[in-house]
């Protein structure tokens, strides 16, 4: 029995070294875990916040080419509204999932200035199909439309831990005459 004793804190090191490593491992897989989730879920936040972003930016370049038919707007190239109103449709259709999606992932945040972005671009419609001609409150109404935006974006980069970014404002050289 004493080669036993002598032998039993070689084997109380060992088997403390064996959970102490198993703990460790545990613990290391557990974290590596949790912060695999956090990208994953995270990636998906961006694509819902991107999909949801093309979605409006689709809306909006068409009431731009639409404003333009009506003398509102200088886009290059105008849209009748007869040709606009199934792209109008369709653009507004595919909104719906995105927002639904936005609204499941997306930080509240984040959803209120979507919300507020989305609410001028449904302004922005109805002013066109009301086929409205007054250039300076479409101006007005093109201004609101660039704030709601940056805001979004602003609260899409806070929530997801991003560098501020650009405004998004190109600011374009005059128009040459012939």
């Amino acid at each position: 029995m004493s080669t036993f004793i002598q032998q039993l804190p070689a084997l109380i090191g060992v088997v403390v070294g064996a959970l102490g490593s198993y703990l460790a491992i545990t613990r290391g897989d557990a974290a590596r875990f949790r912060r695999e989730q956090t990208a994953r879920w995270e990636e998906r936040r961006l694509a819902v916040y991107a999909d949801y972003a093309r979605s409006l930016k689709k809306s909006v370049t068409l009431a731009y080419r639409l404003a333009a038919h009506l003398g509102n707007d200088p886009h290059p190239h105008p849209m009748p509204p007869e040709e606009a109103a199934p792209h109008l449709a369709e653009a507004t259709d595919a909104r719906d999932p995105a927002g639904e999606a936005l609204l499941m992932l997306g930080s509240p945040d984040v959803v209120a200035r979507a919300r507020e972005w989305v609410v001028v671009v449904m302004d922005m419609e109805a002013f066109l199909r009301a086929r409205t001609v007054a250039p300076e409150t479409w101006s007005a109404m093109l201004e609101r439309q660039r704030t709601a935006r940056e805001r979004y974006y602003a609260a899409v980069r806070r929530d997801l831990a991003l560098p501020p970014g650009h405004s998004g404002e190109w600011q374009l050289p005059p128009a040459q005459s012939s």
